[in-house]
């Protein structure tokens, strides 16, 4: 055996397995991190509510969530709904439980004769405990501090 050399034996064989622990881990990762995002994304509906000075109330325990988003779309529960369909999701949530209260979320930029019309269409469905959601306006700069010099 010459200097520097290995021996050629069937052990020094390049192998030719593909070793997936590594893949098995990744996905892994990837499988806790979906299920900790997942319930996360429900929430995606996003809204420009208009603001105003108003106390936060806390959240009913048994409350629908009713929003109207900027092309007029409802959503009950973050879910959309058909408006042809609505007036039944109503009468169905009623017969569940007649006390439940709604929580009318509307874009700003909604016309008012649309939220109207959806306030009625509650009435109607016999859903009388409305709170309409606002947000608290943006804090205001006080005028009295000195301005930044450029």
């Amino acid at each position: 055996m010459r200097m520097g050399e290995f021996e050629s034996t069937a052990a020094s064989q390049p192998m030719s397995d593909i070793n997936v622990t590594p893949l098995v881990d990744v996905m892994l990762v990837l499988l806790v991190i979906f299920l900790i995002s997942a319930p996360l994304m429900d929430k995606a509906l996003r809204l420009d509510l208009p603001s105003a000075q108003a106390p936060v109330s806390p959240e009913a325990s048994n409350s629908l969530s009713l929003s109207l988003d900027r092309q007029g779309t409802v959503f009950i529960n973050d879910k959309p709904v058909a408006p042809e369909a609505l007036p039944a999701v109503l009468a169905m949530q009623v017969s569940q439980d007649a006390t439940i209260e709604v929580q009318l979320r509307a874009d700003q930029n909604v016309p008012y004769g649309r939220v109207a019309e959806i306030m009625g269409l509650l009435q109607k469905a016999g859903l009388n405990k409305v709170a309409l959601a606002v947000q608290p306006p943006a804090p205001k700069i006080n005028s009295t501090s000195p301005s930044p010099r450029p």
